[in-house]
């Protein structure tokens, strides 16, 4: 089976980290990045067993790591703190561990997203690569790159826009 590591980059986000990183059951590790918080943040990560790195405060990155981090797991799944794994998510991912070596072609995975707003819940239609390996060196800020030939996961991010 392989491992899978949630990573999420935080600051002053300890009202809704909780929320996200209980529903991130299916992942062996939680890496969080950390930029400066000042509330709650890295008590509720320490809650959740996170290991927890500290960002740069001028560069914005993880000193003297990767992008991803100081994972020790095969793939990681990126997460902002404000979303959740819908029950059907969590399961795709757990059956997903248990066979994705039946198909080692593909080389990234997408996520469909539904997000809160003031109006109610709104369907986003493209999906988005948050699914790569441990070793993955194409990122856009702190998610990976698109990548056009990856599998799309059932189930769905819930991003939510009040704590």
């Amino acid at each position: 089976m392989l491992s899978l590591a949630a990573l999420l980059h935080t600051c002053n986000d300890g009202l809704r980290l909780g929320r996200c990183l209980e529903t991130a059951y299916a992942c062996n590790e939680i890496v969080i990045i950390d930029h400066g918080s000042t509330d709650d943040t890295l008590h509720v990560a320490q809650e959740f067993g996170a290991k927890i790195v500290h960002a740069d405060s001028e560069t914005g990155t993880a000193q003297g790591v990767r992008p991803v981090g100081p994972v020790a797991a095969q793939w990681v799944l990126c997460l902002d703190p404000r979303e959740s794994l819908s029950e059907a998510l969590a399961a795709s991912l757990l059956e997903w561990k248990w066979n994705q070596a039946d198909n080692p072609s593909l080389r990234a995975y997408s996520l469909l997203l539904r997000e809160e707003n003031a109006r109610g819940w709104v369907e986003n239609p493209v999906p988005q690569t948050r699914l790569v390996p441990a070793k993955w060196d194409r990122w856009n800020g702190r998610f990976p790159e698109s990548h056009p030939s990856s599998a799309t996961l059932e189930g769905k991010l819930l991003r939510f826009a009040f704590p």
